[in-house]
């Protein structure tokens, strides 16, 4: 018998209600349901009708945008006996989650189905929802490949309600007609996934976001970046490629865009990888027969080994709270809803090992009411989903830092530069009390600033990327880095006599600044977070008089280079919107490069001296 016949006719035999295929559950067993936006409604709809007949009967989901209250009906009891199995990463504090916390197993996503295969954790009847067969008698699992194909091909019992509103995804997501014991044939909408609200402070993020990813990366982003942000961060990048737990509409608006060619990857290059999918129809549109799309099961794609096989994978997920020494919790929240799903150590360790690679950790600094910071002292009532050693860059509206390699004093300062100014205080004082600065030390100026991320800029200089940016707290160690590489002249040039130590106290008034009063700015080249300071720019406010002082130095590299005039034009703007009047630099006769640079200023230059020491000014109201 020809094997097209054979399944055929195996498809009409395996012919049943929804009614009468979920009656052959029994009592005791352990159920699976695919997964989010795959989960098949109608059966899980007849499942809830038929509770009572299941007694002790229990739910195995990844997780359940809940179209079914099944978690309602396992919290009130009914006599069911009804319990619930979520594989869901998080500290489980969130409202609605908080309640069913004890239904969370966490687990890494990539070591789910290793639990299904080998009856570690028995799947007695799996819940599925697949296209109609093709003509070979393939049915695919569309948009949930996730750790739906480990339990669908080790349940013992496999239901499959056949939907023809399901994509037909490419890659290792098919199951055989004859592999599965019961076909229900319901065709009903997808389940969608609409937009998440715009917060500015994600927007913000998301322009932050843009710095750290280059051209040609491998990307992962989790649900919990809004799509404006994910625009903003992403929109005008080339040649990027995409390994992702899931795609969602704002990856095929990239797609779209031209932004994401996949052909740079390193590996799987021309193929859009991913396991499951969330939004909107048209993105299920989007993925039906697409040839440049696979999906795989979790435990490939979630595999730290294969994401490290990527070019610069960068992978970039949304985190509820992270604390003073950089632990992470990742729960659901309001509208995103999926960013503690239990792939984000996966990707977090996977992209560290990339060449190249970059773990971005995103969040807004305070909650959505702006009452509570999401950086706080020490995680001590949520759980740690990436622990410290394994996070690097932490973004929120308020600056960029990196933490790889940074001790805990180092970190306990970066994560308050970039916490809330409202909560800076309170997480200083809170963080000497844990031990992590000295007794002695006092609150620094830079806890009342909001860092100006429109001062930062990167410019080309002998082929070699500077970025220019304002000074942060975490600076401290490099500027004193430049000092001490500095020549004797230029030292002298700068300080009025040959210094030979630049003690950290010293340093640290220019980099804990309030950067309206007190601004210093730094030229770097090299790895965000481990960059070398070529060039320092600073002014000091002298209140009495409305006018502030200059000062510069500059790597002998980089002298004679146009980097001096870079941060001197830079230093004016902004004092001037500041509200500052002018500039005044002291400098002895002989340095030609200050007096030089000074007047490229577009304003009239004042000299004068006191004793040996030659006084340049100018205003900024007397244009030359």
């Amino acid at each position: 018998m020809p094997t097209r016949a054979y399944w055929a006719d195996n498809y009409v035999e395996k012919r049943r209600s929804g009614k009468d295929a979920v009656r052959m559950i029994r009592p005791g067993q352990r159920v699976f349901i695919s997964s989010s936006c795959g989960e098949p409604q109608h059966l899980v709809r007849l499942l809830a009708e038929e509770s009572p007949r299941f007694p002790d009967i229990e739910i195995v989901r990844l997780f359940s945008m809940e179209s079914v209250p099944l978690s309602l009906i396992a919290t009130k009891g009914e006599g069911h006996g009804l319990a619930i199995r979520s594989f869901y990463l998080g500290s489980a504090t969130a409202k609605g989650i908080e309640r069913n916390k004890r239904f969370v197993t966490p687990v890494n996503l990539s070591a789910i189905p290793k639990l299904f295969k080998t009856r570690r954790m028995p799947i007695h009847v799996a819940l599925i929802q697949t296209t109609p067969p093709d003509d070979f008698g393939w049915l695919s699992l569309g948009v949930s490949v996730d750790i739906t194909m480990a339990a669908a091909t080790s349940a013992d019992l496999v239901i499959a309600q056949v939907n023809s509103r399901m994509p037909r995804v490419l890659g290792r997501s098919f199951i055989h007609v004859n592999d599965v014991d019961v076909i229900v044939e319901h065709d009903e909408p997808l389940l969608t996934l609409g937009r998440q609200p715009e917060l500015e402070a994600a927007n913000v993020i998301g322009r932050q976001v843009t710095r750290l990813v280059d051209d040609g990366s491998t990307i992962h982003i989790s649900i919990g970046a809004t799509h404006q942000a994910t625009l903003l961060g992403l929109s005008q990048k080339n040649d990027l490629g995409v390994h992702s737990q899931y795609i969602t509409d704002d990856i095929l608006h990239l797609f779209a865009m031209g932004v994401i060619t996949n052909q740079k990857k390193g590996f799987n290059e021309g193929k859009l990888v991913a396991s499951s999918a969330l939004g909107s129809e048209n993105l299920y549109e989007f993925l039906n027969d697409n040839p440049a799309i696979e999906f795989q099961p979790s435990d490939y794609v979630n595999d730290p080994a294969i994401i490290a096989r990527h070019h610069k994978m960068v992978s970039m997920h949304v985190a509820m709270a992270m604390d003073l020494t950089g632990q992470v919790a990742a729960d659901a929240l309001p509208h995103n809803n999926f960013s503690g799903v239990n792939g984000m150590l996966d990707f977090v360790r996977g992209s560290a090992r990339s060449e190249g690679g970059k773990s971005i950790l995103m969040l807004t600094s305070t909650s959505r009411d702006g009452k509570k910071s999401r950086i706080v002292p020490n995680l001590s009532d949520a759980a740690v989903v990436v622990p410290r050693g394994d996070v690097q860059y932490v973004i929120t509206e308020y600056g960029a830092v990196n933490l790889f390699g940074k001790s805990l004093q180092e970190r306990a300062m970066a994560m308050i530069s970039i916490a809330h100014p409202d909560f800076r205080d309170e997480l200083f004082f809170e963080a000497k009390k844990m031990g992590l600065f000295d007794a002695g030390r006092k609150l620094p100026d830079f806890t009342r600033g909001v860092y100006p991320l429109k001062l930062e800029e990167t410019r080309k200089i002998d082929d070699r990327e500077v970025v220019i940016r304002p000074a942060k707290p975490v600076d401290v160690r490099r500027i004193q880095e430049h000092f001490y590489s500095l020549e004797k002249e230029d030292i002298v040039s700068r300080f009025f006599y040959e210094k030979s130590a630049f003690m950290r106290d010293e340093i640290e008034g220019l980099s804990q600044i309030d950067y309206i009063n007190d601004l210093t700015l730094v030229a770097l080249v090299g790895e965000f977070g481990f960059g070398r300071v070529v060039g320092i720019g600073e002014y000091l406010l002298d209140p009495a008089k409305n006018i502030a002082e200059v000062a510069f130095s500059i790597s002998k590299d980089f002298q004679g280079k146009g980097l001096g005039k870079i941060l001197m034009k830079k230093l004016a703007e902004a004092a001037r919107e500041n509200g500052i009047a002018g500039f005044i630099a002291y400098t002895s006769p002989q340095n030609k490069g200050m007096i030089h640079l000074f007047k490229t200023l577009p304003y009239k230059v004042h000299t004068t001296f006191d004793s040996d020491v030659l006084v340049l000014t100018c205003r900024f109201d007397e244009p030359k």
